[in-house]
């Protein structure tokens, strides 16, 4: 049975095996020998040693980020993939680690293609697709019988590349030519199509990290190990440009990619070093991808069996044999001009994301991110900016694919919804947000005109949500706030022990996410329901974010609406205002197209109405709903003219509306029977009531109770504002 799980992996090495070689050998690869010529005889000296500082840079930023991240967290199979996805979640974990697997297995077969093509120069015998796919097989057969022998052979391999740059600098010293500082007249290419033409060589690094479960101690190795290696290679790549530049003209620059054998001491170790810098790379690409795909397969992103060790204790050996599998096709495929960007563009999109982690982790700030090796926001940010320019200016046209890989990943894995059981950086970034908002609100002084309808929704029956939270919503509009508060009465102590607050916030949320509704859940324990309201509109919310209005469902019983209207006498007082919603069991709210407000005369109970009419019309539900403003006379005299006044503050706070005014058939027609008679077809009736006396209650709850018959589904309106919301330039 395999000893190697997600949780536990089994570390064998050390920074310099498990980490610099890797990493170093990939860096150091087919363009320091092929490449770097072409690059300084086109940009100059000056300008190609311009481009390998500013790709080294990147290179370093880069490398930076991703030693903060691994002195932060334990680091386990995945490297890039595994801080990513631990830092910014599985589906950008997911977009990033699946295109780098694949640009791996492909760079496994890239890099033994240009060893097949510089083989084959010196041999021209033999098959190069027949070459290529026997080196496939055999680097497939070392990652399969394990880490340990390739990176014994990787051993060899840097030897090698040792005595191919020894005999290079150990070359003609008594040749020194003047450079050619800038780049010559009629260059053939622009200065950033060298840099483009360079910079595969520095994407190396994402080797050595991808060895992460495999290292004795991550969070040591990873930093020593990488920057080690970025510092290394840039200096043999910054003198290398210096040598070529001093000791070969610019025509033997442009024209030989084999200069540098022909410089060199003993040409023959050259033509090894070439040979060997292919390999190297492609080893180091075949160990690293197996362990991505792995790690993808840990976290159930791709199917569980891509992560099987087939009896092994540490190889991921089905993933060995997929990644081979790729790296034959792709040879078999033939030209690679066209991937060869694209692979280029999904490592740059890693880098630029650890940096961007690494940043975002910095700037978020959360208590958890305590690094031991320590770095300012800023510079990882301008690691990320770095890598993203970089990939436009390589190839714009592969960058725009790889984005759009990587974000149909994204919301593949996003639909998906898989489980996972680590945190990430997401909510300390809106967090931050949401921080940074409330400071600047709390700043600001508040005006009306800014006013929106911020609404706490009681209830102390989950079965009777429904309605409340679709007013809610439908009141919100998207633009205000909503949030669901379920009180269960009874004793603190004894339900706190039962666990039912987080149990009725989890089946809400997960009720509101099945609906689409974008409402927040609350649930209070509280000794008395209506002393539970009041505390919640007093104590919730924060920094000009408080609830301004309360809605609760109106009540059945005589007691009940008695005590609703004790209630809203305190929440007037607190200048809150209350909503008290009934909903006819027979039609609900009908097919709501026709929204009926009765108004009483001007005053804050008829702003309030109308312009949350106007709100309920403007939701998705309500759409294309008409607004019915009424208004009762005792006789003709008055109506053009209230006509004409409600006609004219309509128009003045732009509220489409009819306006309908009635007139009682005789003195003792009563309202409620005009308002059935009137209101009977519309869908909802909202109703303004007065705040009575202590003495007054009872009459006002059952005048209230007759209304509601009649009108059907109703909300009741009292306002607690002490400034006209609707029209508030009028307002000094």
């Amino acid at each position: 049975m395999s000893r190697r799980t997600n949780g536990a992996e089994t570390g064998r090495f050390g920074t310099f095996q498990g980490v610099f070689v890797p990493s170093t050998l990939t860096i150091l690869g087919i363009i320091l020998f092929l490449r770097i010529g072409y690059v300084v005889g086109q940009a100059g000296l000056m300008g190609g040693i311009t481009i390998v500082l500013i790709a080294n840079g990147i290179s370093f930023l880069t490398a930076i980020s991703l030693s903060s991240i691994a002195t932060n967290m334990h680091v386990k199979t995945g490297g890039s993939y595994y801080i990513i996805t631990r830092t910014l979640g599985l589906e950008i974990g997911g977009a990033i680690g699946i295109p780098l697997f694949l640009s791996l297995a492909i760079s496994v077969a890239f890099y033994i293609i240009g060893f097949t093509e510089a083989f084959t120069t010196v041999f021209p015998g033999m098959h190069p697709k027949v070459l290529s796919t026997m080196l496939v097989l055999v680097f497939g057969f070392l990652a399969y019988v394990g880490a340990d022998f390739a990176l014994k052979i990787q051993m060899v391999i840097l030897t090698i590349l040792a005595l191919a740059l020894l005999s290079f600098f150990a070359g003609d010293w008594s040749r020194w030519l003047t450079p050619q500082l800038f780049a010559p007249s009629g260059s053939s290419i622009t200065f950033w199509a060298a840099f483009a033409i360079f910079f595969p060589a520095v994407t190396g690094i994402s080797v050595g990290a991808a060895m992460s479960g495999d290292l004795k101690d991550p969070a040591r190795s990873i930093p020593r190990g990488t920057l080690s290696a970025v510092g290394v290679t840039a200096c043999i790549y910054l003198a290398t440009a210096f040598w070529l530049g001093t000791h070969a003209t610019t025509r033997e620059l442009l024209t030989d990619n084999m200069i540098m054998q022909k410089i060199a001491r003993w040409p023959i170790l050259i033509l090894f070093g070439v040979w060997a810098s292919t390999l190297s790379s492609a080893l180091g690409s075949v160990l690293a991808a197996p362990r991505i795909l792995q790690a993808l397969s840990f976290d159930r992103v791709l199917p569980k069996t891509f992560g099987s060790q087939l009896g092994s204790a540490t190889e991921p050996r089905v993933a060995v044999l997929i990644t081979t599998a790729i790296a034959t096709v792709v040879i078999w495929m033939g030209d690679l001009d066209f991937v060869a960007p694209i692979i280029t563009m999904f490592f740059l999109n890693t880098y630029g994301m650890v940096n961007l982690t690494a940043g975002l982790e910095r700037l978020v700030g959360n208590p958890s991110f305590r690094p031991q090796f320590k770095v300012h926001w800023g510079v990882s940010l301008l690691g990320a900016g770095g890598c993203y320019a970089a990939m436009f200016l390589i190839h714009p046209a592969a960058t725009v694919f790889a984005i759009l890989v990587s974000y149909g990943i994204f919301i593949l894995l996003q639909r998906r919804s898989i489980q996972r059981n680590w945190g990430d950086i997401r909510s300390g970034i809106w967090f931050a947000f949401a921080r940074f908002g409330l400071v600047r609100l709390e700043s600001v002084p508040w005006h009306v005109k800014n006013w929106k309808p911020n609404i706490a929704v009681f209830s102390s029956s989950i079965d009777a949500r429904d309605e409340l939270m679709e007013m809610g919503v439908w009141l919100s509009s998207g633009r205000g706030i909503v949030t669901l508060h379920h009180l269960l009465v009874g004793d603190v102590e004894r339900l706190a022990h039962r666990g039912l607050r987080s149990t009725w916030v989890n089946h809400t949320q997960k009720h509101l996410r099945e609906k689409r509704v974008h409402t927040f859940a609350e649930c209070s324990i509280v000794n008395d329901f209506y002393a539970g309201v009041i505390t919640t509109l007093q104590t919730h919310g924060i920094a000009g974010l408080e609830p301004n209005v309360g809605l609760l469902g109106w009540g059945s019983r005589q007691d009940v609406r008695e005590e609703q209207l004790r209630l809203m006498r305190t929440l007037v007082a607190l200048k809150k205002s209350l909503l008290f919603l009934h909903c006819d069991t027979s039609k609900r709210f009908g097919q709501k197209k026709r929204i009926d407000v009765w108004w009483r005369g001007r005053g804050r109970n008829a702003e309030l109405m109308l312009l949350l009419a106007h709100i309920i019309a403007q939701s998705r539900a309500w759409e294309g709903a008409k607004i019915r403003v009424l208004r009762l006379l005792d006789s003709e005299e008055g109506r053009e003219g209230s006509k004409q006044h409600i006609q004219e503050l309509l128009q003045k706070v732009r509220v489409e509306g009819e306006v309908v005014v009635l007139v009682r058939s005789n003195p003792e027609q009563s309202f409620s029977s005009v308002l059935h008679e009137a209101s009977e077809a519309s869908d909802l009736v909202l109703l303004g009531m007065p705040v009575p006396q202590e003495a007054e209650v009872e009459a006002c709850a059952q005048a209230l109770g007759a209304m509601i018959e009649a009108a059907g589904s109703a909300l009741l309106v009292r306002s607690g504002e002490v400034e006209d919301i609707l029209d508030p330039d009028s307002v000094t």
